[in-house]
């Protein structure tokens, strides 16, 4: 019972939340591209650009956001391969769907939550789990 309903729930936050325009996907799918960028480059700077003012906040500087993507997202810092999967709508907005393959060939599943401030599209948060354990 808990179960259905947290699933109609989950289908009613979908529905009220906002559908991404047809354009914005290139855009949201942009500004995650730049910032794996800047991480191949250790351009913490840049990377944290991209990240949402929330995210700044909690970080605080470039060098922390830094050090939390390398301790703990080595698959994102340093991917052997990358492939966008599909823009999906989340509760609070659009969610990236990204596949990054570690350096020991596992696939790790990520969903990049993303906001837009001010016109401009910004990483809010990003969930990662192995291919293996993803409900995908």
């Amino acid at each position: 019972m808990a179960r259905l309903f947290r699933a109609a729930l989950a289908a009613l936050a979908l529905t009220l939340a906002a559908p991404a325009q047809a354009g914005e996907a290139e855009d949201i799918r942009a500004v995650i591209e730049r910032q794996l960028d800047a991480f191949q480059r250790d351009d913490w700077a840049g990377a944290f650009a991209f990240a949402s003012p929330g995210i700044r906040g909690m970080f605080g500087t470039p060098e922390r956001f830094g050090g939390m993507v390398r301790g703990g997202y080595p698959m994102v810092w340093r991917p052997s391969r990358v492939e966008m999967g599909p823009l999906e709508q989340g509760p609070r907005g659009p969610v990236q769907i990204v596949y990054f393959t570690d350096a020991r060939g596992a696939v790790h599943v990520a969903a990049y939550e993303m906001v837009d401030i001010g016109g401009e599209w910004r990483i809010d948060g990003v969930r990662i789990r192995r291919m293996a354990d993803a409900a995908v």
